[in-house]
């Protein structure tokens, strides 16, 4: 009797042991990861290999089979005359089987007011279904927001997470802030700034006014005029969200204004105002 007792209580162990092993297995078990980017001047290449470094994860290069390797009017003349004609970059096959990962994050400059065109040809020849997709981008002024609305209507089956955009007059900033922001998001784990909202909405004084003006000043593609501005402090200086109204360019007087529009601006301790993006 006592032999079956001891039995008894052996079997429950093990099966216990067994149960507990298989819901530490699940719960311990870590996203595979892959880094998918197209880069042209190699900012969204720099951003690129900063994430996959800090997370340890895979990384590959969205290569399109025509290059674009022209300047920056060659770039806009021949995106242009694609969209006129209809016609999608195509690109070279991808060599990593994206069914194997969990998390997929896509990088591209915004061209346009969205991802470049070989990531376009990315989204529009494969099925994302089921991924966690983290959008990451650089630009001139802004489009994170816009491409990454675009992104969610052409993978309406992906979770698209939240992204991380950075304007490439910004490169020296990549490092700290995708840190951050992989903290931020449940990727990393480690302290991060968690930031206040933003005070309520009022019209600019004089003073928010410079700051705008000089935040903004020398950047030919924004032209625009302040008229409300909320802030918030940030490690080592502020942050203003200014709402502005988007002016004609001065060396095109009849394009019309995109009206009103969003600019976002820093301003760290004892260094001039620059602005981080904006949202049309």
């Amino acid at each position: 009797m006592k032999n079956m007792k001891l039995m008894m209580v052996l079997a429950t162990m093990t099966v216990a042991a067994v149960s507990c092993a298989s819901k530490q297995e699940t719960t311990d078990k870590t996203p595979k990861i892959l880094v998918l980017y197209y880069s042209q001047t190699s900012n969204t290449k720099a951003v690129a290999e900063e994430i996959a470094g800090k997370l340890g994860a895979d990384i590959e290069e969205i290569v399109p089979v025509n290059p674009y390797d022209g300047d920056f009017q060659a770039t806009i003349a021949r995106c242009k005359q694609e969209q006129e004609e209809g016609v999608l970059a195509e690109i070279q096959p991808i060599a990593s089987d994206i069914n194997n990962y969990d998390v997929v994050f896509i990088g591209y400059p915004v061209w346009f007011g969205t991802y470049a065109p070989p990531v376009a040809a990315f989204l529009n020849q494969t099925d994302l279904s089921g991924k966690k997709i983290v959008p990451f981008c650089t630009f001139g002024s802004g489009g994170l927001e816009s491409s990454v609305k675009e992104m969610a209507e052409k993978q309406p089956q992906a979770e698209i997470l939240p992204g991380y955009g950075v304007r490439a007059a910004r490169m020296e900033a990549v490092s700290a802030e995708v840190d951050q922001f992989l903290k931020a998001n449940g990727f990393l784990e480690g302290e991060y700034v968690q930031l206040e909202d933003f005070s309520e909405l009022h019209p600019v004084n004089e003073e928010e006014t410079a700051i705008f003006n000089a935040a903004v000043d020398g950047y030919p593609m924004l032209h625009a005029q302040a008229k409300a501005v909320a802030s918030r402090a940030i490690a080592g200086g502020m942050e203003y969200l200014f709402t502005a109204e988007d002016l004609p360019r001065e060396e095109n007087s009849k394009m019309p204004p995109a009206g009103e529009i969003q600019v976002y601006v820093m301003v760290k301790d004892n260094e001039n105002p620059v602005f981080t993006k904006v949202v049309r």
